[in-house]
């Protein structure tokens, strides 16, 4: 890979939008207690929308499926991140 001439060694920044990431959460909580309520195993439907993209892991009930989609998915990944780290407290 060292002799890449597209390969760029500098670290990309990621900028942190705190609106966005209030956002995220309100809507996974959203998400996931309508999951919840239909009998879903609301981890394992998350964790197969965010890998896949597929909205169908996510179910209509209380318009759940639209609120997701309001939200990009490396958003909500961030704000997973953010709140798994803040309890570790990392």
């Amino acid at each position: 890979m060292a002799n890449d001439t597209n390969y760029n060694s500098n670290t990309a920044k990621f900028e942190y939008n705190t609106e966005s990431m209030n956002k995220a959460r309100e809507i996974l909580s959203q998400v996931y207690q309508s999951l919840q309520e239909k009998g879903y195993n609301p981890n394992t439907q998350l964790i197969g929308y965010l890998l896949s993209g597929d909205p169908t892991y996510i179910t209509n009930y209380n318009n759940a499926r639209s609120l997701i989609r309001k939200i990009e998915r490396d958003e909500l990944l961030e704000e997973i991140l953010n709140v798994y780290l803040d309890i570790l407290k990392l």
